[in-house]
């Protein structure tokens, strides 16, 4: 074989290595992207079952209060007919539950007996602590989203991408309400 002829498969091969490397590191960063949305999901199901012990814990106290248990209720419902591929549906309700908890948080308050209920202290917790992981699994799935993104706007990947028809995710933004700046009194 002639030197030509060598060189001319070697850049060949060099480009359909390049070619499948660009287009499995695609294929994992979109199932990186999907996985850490799935992690947003399990904290979402880890919450609504919590919230039936805590609203059963708290109506026993405040049996006038009806109307909030309700809505949480109502919502945790909702929420868990959302089909699994809406995500922007599945995160409108999820803000409304997290904001429904945070009326319940509340009522304990006007409690003293509440407020020192150990099964309530411990939901309540537990509730915290996922509302925290669901944050954390946001930022995750927001990364990972950034990752991948960037893979479909730099070269060589963006032409990989282009053939393989790859499809930019949105990011996780937070609600207007929730970025507003509270009005503090003293």
């Amino acid at each position: 074989m002639s030197p030509l002829l060598w060189i001319v498969l070697i850049i060949i091969v060099l480009l359909v290595a390049i070619y499948i490397t660009t287009y499995n590191g695609l294929q994992r960063a979109k199932v990186y992207t999907d996985e850490s949305w799935s992690q947003i999901d399990v904290q979402l199901k880890r919450r609504n079952d919590l919230i039936p012990n805590l609203v059963e814990t708290v109506k026993g106290y405040a049996k006038h209060e009806s109307e909030t248990f309700e809505k949480v209720v109502q919502l945790r419902n909702q929420l868990t007919q959302v089909p699994s591929g809406d995500r922007e549906e599945t995160l409108k309700v999820s803000n409304e539950i997290t904001d429904s908890l945070k009326t319940i948080f509340a009522l304990s308050e006007n409690y003293p007996d509440l407020k020192a209920n150990q099964n309530f202290l411990k939901l309540q917790e537990e509730l915290t602590n996922t509302e925290n992981k669901i944050a954390y699994a946001r930022q995750l799935y927001n990364s990972s989203a950034a990752q991948y993104d960037q893979k479909l706007l730099t070269f060589p990947s963006n032409i990989v991408a282009k053939i393989h028809n790859f499809k930019k995710v949105d990011y996780l933004e937070t609600p207007q309400e929730e970025k507003e700046v509270p009005t503090v009194k003293f």
